[in-house]
């Protein structure tokens, strides 16, 4: 090996070995002094370093033994130092793992179970900007809340996306890059856009869709007032089409999606 190659080898494992001490230093523990400045950080749970945004800790609450990855953004409320009552805000359970890059941003309420692992670069967040009125940009509207809950042993693919109002059930699974908003139940499968029930586990049969395992196709069941898919049911016979009028074509159940939830 020429002496330059023999220089740039030990530069680089310099280099190495010395971002990795540095990312050991960095990490946030419960023994470490940012450790202190959250609310709870169990036995065992750290946050790795470089982390993203972290602010509002008072109110975030982290369980034993979960692994938060580098570069995730967890905030509670608005912005720093702003006082935010006395309950917690942002929850996740124990022996939770976070994957990298992603972000928890909570203004009322996000419980996350026990078991629940992320992929990558998933959002999750209470706060949605509205725009009831048309003439004012939407940015600068006052955003709503509506709490979210995701059940223990649940996994969230790459990407997913989490909107307020959400209720994902125990021991469920959403699909990479699924917008996500409604309630969904224990033991299914939830994908696409926006993301509906593909899959339910039925004791003795497996994962089945929905309409194998016995019943209708299930999709989000919106926090609003309008029915659920798969629950629209005609009022009476359908009139006979006049001689200038086609007939209605009517969509299988499951395919019909309330307003809302065509914009998210």
């Amino acid at each position: 090996m020429s002496l330059r190659g023999a220089v740039r080898r030990a530069v680089g494992t310099l280099i190495h070995r010395s971002w990795a001490a540095v990312r050991r230093a960095g990490a946030v523990s419960p023994a470490s002094p940012a450790g202190y400045r959250f609310r709870r950080l169990g036995e065992g749970a750290c946050l790795s370093f470089p982390p993203g945004a972290i602010f509002g800790e008072a109110w975030i609450e982290i369980g034993d033994h979960t692994l938060i990855g580098e570069r995730v953004s967890i905030s509670a409320g608005m912005g720093p130092g702003v006082d935010l009552g006395p309950d917690s805000i942002v929850r996740i359970g124990g022996s939770c793992s976070i994957g990298r890059g992603s972000h928890i941003v909570g203004h009322q309420s996000i419980d996350i179970g026990d078991h629940v692992f992320t992929g990558p670069y998933v959002y999750i967040t209470d706060q949605n900007h509205v725009y009831d009125d048309p003439e004012t940009p939407i940015g600068r509207q006052w955003p709503r809340n509506n709490p979210v809950v995701i059940g223990s042993g649940s996994w969230l693919g790459t990407g997913a996306i989490i909107l307020p109002g959400t209720r994902i059930g125990r021991q469920c699974v959403v699909a990479g890059g699924a917008v996500v908003r409604g309630t969904f139940p224990d033991h299914s499968v939830v994908a696409g856009i926006p993301a509906k029930v593909v899959r339910r586990y039925t004791p003795g049969q497996g994962w089945l869709p929905p309409h194998l395992s016995g019943n209708a196709a299930i999709g989000a069941e919106p926090s609003g007032p309008h029915e659920p898919a798969g629950q629209i049911e005609p009022s009476g016979p359908h009139e006979p089409a006049g001689p200038h009028e086609p007939h209605e074509q009517i969509e299988p159940a499951g395919q019909i999606e309330p307003a809302e939830l065509r914009n998210p």
